[in-house]
């Protein structure tokens, strides 16, 4: 296609735009197809948005399985005391 094709298909369609805006039933239908396009847009951040959620999830659910199979395998005696803790001195 030369550029003089393209210019006059360009013209064309803004020419079809212009006639359909004017008429109030093509005029509601592109209203509702921008309403769809935008409500479209919002989903998209709203998805993206929460695949970010399951993936952080999925990473949290790893680390508490990891910390509760570390808890299962420690002996009595050891889960009792936390090396942390220091007792108080009583004098």
């Amino acid at each position: 296609m030369n550029r003089s094709t393209i210019d006059r298909i360009t013209s064309l369609g803004g020419e079809m735009f212009d006639k359909a805006s004017k008429d109030p039933r093509t005029s509601r239908l592109f209203k509702g197809a921008l309403q769809l396009r935008d409500r479209v847009d919002d989903l998209t951040k709203r998805v993206s948005g929460l695949e970010a959620m399951e993936t952080r999830l999925a990473e949290l659910e790893a680390r508490l399985a990891k910390l509760e199979r570390a808890s299962r395998r420690k002996p009595a005696s050891e889960r009792k005391a936390d090396p942390g803790e220091r007792k108080a001195d009583p004098g």
